[in-house]
């Protein structure tokens, strides 16, 4: 698993030279540089398509000053809900979506993956802030409970703000487009 920090945009063009404008549709891509990654951002007009060693790309917009920005419930108030979650066995699909979300944000660390008696996938998770370790079944939502889950998750840990510098992603802010369990971190 590839693990890197992907800086912000720099908000210019690197064919053109040109600022990149709110409201303006862009591309970035990412692409090796020695031991690390570079993000390279370029406006529409200057995109030729991604260079043939890029790890991956995306496109966007800059989002305009009065744009509404979303933002996380405090970690502490994620991790609690997650816990909340692990009473409720109806929602055991919720709480494997919001451990993704928990290991992506880094606030849990994947530890192992193991497959059960059923045959289940079993995800040991550790919180270093809490020094707990989470046992959490894979199971994966059907699209319909998906979508249900996004909206469930945005309503009760995302809080709105302004921001002028921010972009907007064009998909939903949660991560359960690919609900694959991630592979365990390598010591």
């Amino acid at each position: 698993m590839l693990d890197f920090e992907v800086q912000r945009c720099s908000r210019k063009c690197a064919a053109t030279g040109r600022e990149l404008l709110p409201g303006e549709v862009c591309y970035s891509v990412l692409v090796p540089d020695g031991a690390s990654v570079q993000r390279v951002d370029y406006a529409e007009e200057g995109w030729q398509g991604p260079p043939e060693n890029s790890l991956g790309w995306w496109r966007w917009r800059i989002a305009e000053p009065t744009t509404i920005r979303m933002h996380w419930a405090p970690n502490d108030v994620l991790l609690d809900y997650f816990q909340q979650l692990a009473d409720v066995p109806e929602k055991s699909d919720e709480r494997y979506v919001l451990a993704l979300l928990l290991v992506r944000r880094r606030i849990l660390r994947l530890e192992e993956t193991r497959t059960d008696e059923q045959g289940n996938d079993v995800l040991t998770l550790f919180c270093p802030r809490h020094e707990i370790t989470h046992q959490v079944v894979a199971q994966l939502p059907d699209e319909a409970r998906v979508r249900q889950i996004q909206e469930d998750l945005g309503r009760l840990l995302l809080a709105q703000g302004t921001s002028s510098h921010s972009a907007t992603p064009p998909s939903s802010p949660l991560p359960v487009d690919d609900l694959a369990a991630p592979a365990p971190a390598q010591p």
